[in-house]
């Protein structure tokens, strides 16, 4: 299962994260979002000791989906040292979002 993190807890547990951190912006009622699920669950577990993945919720979240200049999801953003190093919008190959990770490991 992936944390679902808010504002409240993004800087702690993205800008601050030693590793990799992949951020995932969906919705509930987003069909796209829902079909990504599966991969980036199995993401977390090939990458549980060298990379983390998170969720935010948009519609809960507005605050910081809008400072993050989120316009579209599902979104995923990938951070490394507390920068933002990636950004991959609609859903991808999971190849595709290991090799974004790999570059950063």
């Amino acid at each position: 299962m992936i944390l679902e993190i808010t504002k409240d807890n993004y800087e702690e547990l993205v800008l601050k994260s030693d590793k990799p951190v992949m951020v995932d912006f969906y919705a509930e009622w987003c069909g796209p979002c829902k079909m990504l699920t599966p991969i980036l669950e199995s993401l977390s577990e090939d990458y549980k000791d060298t990379a983390v993945v998170y969720k935010v919720n948009v519609d809960n979240n507005k605050e910081l989906a809008n400072d993050l200049r989120i316009m579209n999801i599902p979104a995923i953003l990938i951070f490394k040292d507390g920068e933002q190093k990636n950004r991959l919008i609609g859903v991808q190959s999971k190849e595709t979002y290991k090799k974004a990770v790999d570059l950063l490991i």
